[in-house]
C-alpha cells in the first residue's frame, strides 16, 4: 500500500555494544566531556555489584560520579524532581543511567527538568514542549526489555492521579549513548527475564501493527520478533546462556528503535494506565495483556499478523492469511504460558476493576495508534479475556486431544519452541470476536 502521510524518523543515540562493553563506560563519558555525572540507578543494581563495576570504569577515566541510587519501579514524579534537584545541587554535567527501564526513564526525566525548569509533570506529553536537549547521557541497560536506552520516551508515574504518563516524543529526550553489554543481564531472575523479554516483544508487535508504522520501524520490529521467538525461552531457562542474553539484548534495542516518535497501541495503553493503579511490574503486566490484545487486533491487520507468524518461525505454507494471523496470536498465548507470566490476579488486580481500567485505557493517547478501532467497551472485553486466560488453574499445560495435537504440531514449530516442552493449553486458540 502506498503511503501519502508524511512519516519521519530520527535517532540521535550512538550505539556501543559488545560483551563486556561496560568497561568502555569511562571512555564514552570522556568523549562526551562528562566529568561529574549523576549516576542514576536502583538498590538492586547496587546489591548485584554492577554499580561497583560501573564506578571502576568511570574512575579509570578520571570521571567522578555522584550516585543517586533511589530509583524504584514505576518511578514517581517526586523521585524525578528530587533527582533533578540533586543534579543541580551537585553541579553535575551529565547523566549515567544503569538499570532497567525505571532507572533510564528516571535519568531522562531528570535530564528534562535539568535542561529546563519546574517539575517533570510540566512536560507530560501534550503539555509544555521539551525545547532543549537533555544533558549528555549514557544509558546502560541491565535488563532486556524496555529499550529505553534508545527510545524517545520516558514513562513516569503520578501517584495522585494514579496514572502513568509519557514524556518525550522528541529526540531532545534521547540518551546520547546506549552502552549495551549483555553480560550485565546474566544474573537476572527468571521472572524478570520473562517480563522484560515479553515487553520487548510487545513493543515490536505493536509498533509493527500500529497505524504509524513505516519501512524502517517494520524492519527492526520484525528482527526483534525473530530474536525473542528464538531466544526468550532459552534465556528464561538458562540464565547464564550468553548467546541467548546477547540476542535478547539486541531484541530489546531493536524493538525500542521501532517506536520512533509514535505510540504503541492498546497493550501499552492498558499496561501503562493499569500500572498507575497498582504498582505491578510493567513487563509482566504488558505480557499478560499482549495475547488478548492481539486476539482483538488481528482482524484489523491480518496481513501484518500473518507476517508476524513468519517472524516467529511458524510454517505458514498452505494456510490462509487469516489462519496465519491466528497462528501468531496462538504462539504468543503459548509463549506467555511457557515463561510463566503471572495472572492479572497475581499482579494485584481484581475483575471488579475492569470498567475503571477500561475507561483509563481508552483515555490513553496510545489508543489512537491501535490497528483496530477500540473503545471502552472493547477494552472491557480485552480485560475480561486477560483475566480469564490468566487464572492460575488455566496456566498449566494440559494434555491435548488428537485433533488439537494435529493442529498444534503445525502451529508450534518455531525454533525457539523446539525442545522447550511446548504443549497446547487452554490459553491457545483465538476466541475473541
Amino acid at each position: 500500500m502506498l503511503e501519502h502521510t508524511l512519516r519521519t524518523y530520527q535517532s540521535p543515540t550512538r550505539l556501543v555494544q559488545r560483551l563486556g562493553a561496560i568497561r568502555e563506560l569511562g571512555s564514552e563519558a570522556s568523549l562526551l566531556g562528562i566529568r561529574r555525572p549523576l549516576l542514576v540507578t536502583d538498590p538492586g543494581v547496587k546489591a548485584a555489584g554492577l554499580l561497583d563495576t560501573a564506578l571502576e570504569a568511570l574512575r579509570s577515566s578520571d570521571v567522578e560520579p555522584v550516585v543517586f541510587d533511589r530509583v524504584k519501579a514505576n518511578p514517581p514524579v517526586d523521585l524525578v524532581d528530587a533527582g533533578a534537584a540533586e543534579y543541580k545541587a551537585q553541579g553535575c554535567d551529565g547523566l549515567v543511567a544503569i538499570g532497567g527501564g525505571s532507572s533510564m526513564d528516571t535519568a531522562k526525566g531528570i535530564g528534562v527538568v535539568a535542561a529546563h525548569d519546574g517539575s517533570i509533570l510540566d512536560y507530560e506529553w501534550g503539555h509544555d514542549p521539551i525545547k532543549n536537549r537533555i544533558p549528555p547521557m549514557i544509558a546502560v541497560p541491565t535488563t532486556a526489555g524496555t529499550g529505553s536506552e534508545v527510545t524517545l520516551w520516558a514513562v513516569i508515574t503520578d501517584p495522585k492521579r494514579k496514572i502513568k504518563f509519557n514524556v518525550g516524543g522528541t529526540s531532545n529526550i534521547a540518551s546520547w549513548v546506549a552502552l549495551i553489554d549483555p553480560e550485565l543481564s546474566v544474573k537476572l531472575p527468571g521472572p524478570v527475564t520473562a517480563g522484560t523479554g515479553m515487553d520487548a516483544l510487545a513493543h515490536a508487535v505493536e509498533c509493527y501493527t500500529m497505524v504509524y508504522h513505516q519501512p524502517f520501524t517494520d524492519a527492526v520490529a520484525l528482527l526483534a520478533m525473530e530474536y525473542v521467538a528464538r531466544y526468550l525461552r532459552v534465556a528464561f531457562s538458562q540464565g547464564e546462556n550468553l548467546q541467548a542474553r546477547y540476542y535478547m539484548s539486541a531484541a530489546a534495542m531493536l524493538a525500542g528503535l521501532a517506536y520512533g516518535t509514535d505510540s504503541a497501541g492498546a497493550a501499552h495503553a492498558m499496561s501503562q494506565t493499569a500500572g498507575g493503579v497498582h504498582d505491578a511490574p510493567h513487563g509482566a503486566l504488558t505480557a499478560r495483556l499482549l495475547g488478548p490484545v492481539m486476539e482483538y487486533n488481528h482482524s484489523g491487520e491480518p496481513e501484518r499478523f500473518a507476517r508476524i507468524a513468519q517472524a516467529f518461525g511458524l510454517d505458514t505454507r498452505n494456510v490462509s492469511m487469516w489462519r496465519a494471523a491466528e497462528m501468531a496470536v496462538e504462539y504468543v498465548h503459548q509463549l506467555t504460558v511457557d515463561v510463566e507470566i503471572p495472572s492479572m490476579q497475581e499482579l494485584g488486580f481484581s475483575e471488579d476493576e475492569i470498567p475503571m481500567l477500561a475507561d483509563k485505557a481508552f483515555a490513553d493517547p496510545q489508543t489512537i495508534g491501535n490497528p483496530r478501532d477500540v473503545n471502552a467497551a472493547a477494552y472491557r472485553k480485552i480485560y475480561e479475556q486477560a483475566f480469564r486466560l490468566g487464572k492460575a488453574w488455566d496456566r498449566h499445560p494440559l494434555p491435548l486431544t488428537g485433533a488439537q495435537m494435529k493442529r498444534e504440531k503445525r502451529v508450534l514449530t518455531a525454533p525457539g519452541a523446539q525442545g522447550s516442552g511446548v504443549r497446547g493449553t487452554k490459553e491457545t486458540g483465538v476466541k475473541m470476536q
